[in-house]
Parts: structure tokens; C-alpha cells; sequence
């Protein structure tokens, strides 16, 4: 049987090695530069990997799911089958099904167990025409398979609603243990829940471990989980909350985020979707700095007033950037050199503010990145109120606490965190097809001279 993996990543690794252990020819494909597991052939696209393939395991993360199903759609032999193992919504894996093409033998799975504890033979669910078919070849590496037949999502549905549990009680561990650190009992604590739990630490651990390691994937997983959730007429206050816990867990990973952001041009970035989420025109850098981007921490304050801004600081992490809705109100700064320096010594990245700033030069000796909508040399009230790490419209653009901002000459873009891997993907090709067609001129000119 002749087997591909797409992508290589903790899971395509554990199955791309148990095919290979079972005898099987395996090839694998990931993008990214990690390592090929022993046995395993490496393909340099998804095409290649797939063009000889009996059995497809689509193991990429949802993102890109459909990009490289499509991809592999052309190069795909009619008799093989593609078992989408990722952990995506029912919609998502509609959609993988859609860009294979209506003849594939497609088959949404959803790896219900942990393949850190168990590997290749976690439990999966299958669904779709093909799922006692999949069942069958999982079952060759020691797979625990549930066929459930169904539809195109419905294994998926599934899994989501397992993970309102599995994340959220991931997420509440995760919080019990930092309050324990926080006062000095953190074993107590662990021994707590420790008892609570049928495999006791090893159950405690696999869950707070696992929750830090895969934060940023478990909480587009869980925004998933919202929105199938968000069909049924209740509130789901706790799976908002999980979704946080693993969002501010991502920090590290987001980090890099952030910085590919800040090298495309926010002009590149709308023009890739559909060109909303930009602040107005009137918020412009207050000096010549280069770009940047980070977390926004939201501050909503009185026009004229920062009390909120010197309450906000202390609560920043490095690398965040401070979005004030301060009314659009110039006629007051609503922070200056001292709150700028301030900043800085934080490791804030920047500042982008509805209203007014001060003291210009000093700000721009210190090389502190502020955008603003005017200046004025009016000092602010302190007396608030004001909020913080809310929801803000900040000159016509909505905010949340946690969104990216991105920032450059041009002007300020948001950006949803759990879109932004495609955000950036799209913002590369519009910037990739515009040199493209630069390049074309130049030669076209070129040729004219000639």
C-alpha cells in the first residue's frame, strides 16, 4: 500500500512512522522545514506526494487544508482515498471535499484521542460514503476506528463538541495551577486536582502540558466549537473563556506572527480581503517610523482623559501594542514623553491612538512608535473613567482585546488572531502578484527602448 502524508508536523509524523513501521511505502509533504521521520520519502509539493498515493492522510492543521487539497486534486488517481485527519469544522471539511473534486474518495476524520499518549492508535471518528473504507486501512496500524457512515462533517461535528469539554477543562487546569504559583501552592493545587482526575498526574499533566504546547491551534479549534454552538439559542460564557486561556497561552508562538505581519504592507493585507478593518485616514504616525505589530491591549477613555492609559500599562505584556479610543477628541494629549518612555521601558511596541499626543520630538528621539489622529500641547484629565481590555471602535474600526494591529506609513489595519495565518498567506500573494506585474513592466519598458 503505498501511503501520503500530508503534513509532518506531531500527528503526520506518528502516522507517516506507524505506516512505515507496518511495511508500508510512505511519502510524505510539509512546507515547512521539519523533519522527515526514518523510511519516509520526502516530496518536495503536495502534487508529487499524492501523484502515486492509494492512501491520503491530510494532516496539515485545518488552515491550509483546502489550499492543499486543491493542489493535490489534479494529481490525485481516481481509486485513492483522502482522509482529511485535521481539526476543522464540518464547513471546513465540505470545503476540502469541494476542492478535490465530487469523485474523490473523500473521508472527513477527526482524531478524537490523544496521539501524544497513544500515537497512530488513537481513537478516530470517520464519516462519509468512504469511512468503512478508511476504517479499514487505519485499522492496519492499530488505529481504534468508529465508522459512523453520515455525512461530510458529521465526525468532525463531533470532535468539536468534545473539545467544548477536553480544552475547557484544559483551559480551567491551566488557571487553577497559575493561581497556585501565584500563591505560593502550587502543589496543593496540583494535588487537588490531581485527585479529582481517574489517572491522577499523569491525566493532570497530559492535559496542562498539552494545553500550553498546542494553545494556538486549540483555540482556532475552539473558535470553531463557538461557531457551531453559536446555532443554538444559549450563551457559552466558559468556551469563551477556554478560547482566551489558550489565545494568551500563544504569546511565544504569535510573536513571529506578528513580526511576518509587520513586513507586509497594510495596503497589501486589505487589499487581499475585503478591505475592512482599517482605522481612518486621520490616524497617521506622528514620526517616520518603521512598521509594526503586535497584540492590541484596548483602552476605552473620556475624550481628554488618561486615567485608563496609566492604569492599562502596568497590565501589558512586551510586545503589545496599546489601541486608545480616546473619541477622536484633539483638543488634549492624551500621552506624552513621560507616558511614551514609560511604554517603552515595558517592551510596549507602540501606541495607536484616537485623539491627540504630545511632545512629538522627544517621542521621536526616544524611537517610540506612536500613531495618533492630531497633536496638541494641552495636557489631559485624570480623574476617567474609563476601561480596559474591552471591545472598542476605535476611529471607525472595531477592536477586540487580543486582536493584531498592524501599522505602517500608510495607516493602522486590525486583524482577527485566528485569521491571521490566511491573512498573511493572502497579503504575500497580493504582494507577490503586484511584483510580478512590476516586473513585467520594467521588461515590457525595457523592450520598447530597445
Amino acid at each position: 500500500m503505498r501511503v501520503t502524508i500530508l503534513g509532518l508536523g506531531e500527528a503526520g509524523s506518528a502516522y507517516a512512522s506507524a505506516f512505515a513501521e507496518a511495511g508500508q511505502a510512505v511519502t510524505g509533504f510539509d512546507p515547512s522545514p521539519v523533519a522527515t521521520p526514518p523510511h519516509v520519502a520526502r516530496a518536495a509539493s503536495a502534487a508529487e506526494a499524492v501523484s502515486d498515493a492509494e492512501v491520503v492522510l491530510g494532516l496539515t492543521t485545518a488552515a491550509p487544508s483546502v489550499a492543499v487539497a486543491s493542489e493535490a486534486a489534479g494529481h490525485l488517481r481516481s481509486e485513492a482515498i483522502y482522509i482529511d485527519m485535521n481539526a476543522g469544522s464540518p464547513q471546513k471539511k465540505r470545503e476540502v471535499q469541494s476542492a478535490l473534486g465530487s469523485d474523490a474518495k473523500f473521508v472527513d476524520g477527526a482524531v478524537i484521542g490523544s496521539v501524544i499518549q497513544f500515537g497512530a492508535r488513537a481513537h478516530v471518528l470517520l464519516s462519509g460514503p468512504y469511512s468503512d473504507l478508511a476504517a479499514t486501512v487505519l485499522g492496519t496500524i492499530g488505529a481504534q476506528t468508529e465508522s459512523l457512515q453520515g455525512q461530510i462533517g458529521d465526525a468532525s461535528q463531533r470532535k468539536l463538541l468534545r473539545s467544548v469539554f477536553m480544552k475547557g477543562l484544559g483551559a480551567l487546569i491551566t488557571e487553577a495551577i497559575q493561581a497556585g504559583e501565584e500563591a505560593g501552592e502550587t502543589e496543593w493545587v496540583r494535588a487537588q486536582i490531581a485527585g479529582e482526575l481517574a489517572l491522577g498526574e499523569k491525566a493532570l499533566d497530559r492535559l496542562l502540558n498539552g494545553t500550553a504546547q498546542h494553545a494556538r491551534r486549540r483555540s482556532i479549534e475552539l473558535n470553531d466549537s463557538l461557531t457551531l454552538l453559536a446555532s443554538f439559542p444559549r450563551q457559552w460564557p466558559m468556551t469563551q473563556a477556554a478560547q482566551s486561556v489558550h489565545l494568551t497561552l500563544s504569546r511565544t508562538e504569535e510573536a513571529s506572527v506578528a513580526e511576518q505581519l509587520a513586513s507586509i504592507p497594510t495596503s497589501a493585507l486589505g487589499d487581499a480581503g475585503d478591505r475592512l478593518g482599517f482605522l481612518d485616514s486621520a490616524v497617521k504616525p506622528i514620526w517616520k517610523s518603521a512598521p509594526i505589530s503586535g497584540r492590541a491591549f484596548t483602552v476605552h477613555t473620556r475624550p481628554g482623559d488618561n486615567l485608563a492609559i496609566h492604569q492599562a500599562l502596568p497590565l501589558t505584556q512586551p510586545g503589545d501594542i496599546l489601541v486608545v479610543a480616546g473619541g477622536g477628541d484633539c483638543e488634549r494629549a492624551l500621552i506624552g514623553e513621560l507616558i511614551a518612555e514609560r511604554a517603552q521601558l515595558r517592551g510596549i511596541a507602540g501606541m495607536v491612538i484616537d485623539g491627540a499626543i504630545r511632545d512629538v520630538d522627544e517621542i521621536e528621539a526616544l524611537g517610540f512608535p506612536v500613531w495618533a489622529r492630531g497633536v496638541s500641547p494641552a495636557g489631559p484629565y485624570k480623574t476617567g473613567p474609563g476601561r480596559l481590555r474591552e471591545t472598542i471602535s476605535a476611529a471607525g474600526a472595531v477592536c477586540h482585546h487580543g486582536d493584531f494591529i498592524v501599522a505602517d506609513a500608510d495607516g493602522v489595519f486590525v486583524v482577527n488572531p485566528l485569521e491571521a495565518e490566511k491573512v498573511l498567506a493572502d497579503g504575500r500573494a497580493v504582494v507577490a502578484d503586484e511584483e510580478g506585474r512590476k516586473a513585467a513592466m520594467r521588461q515590457e519598458a525595457s523592450q520598447q527602448t530597445q
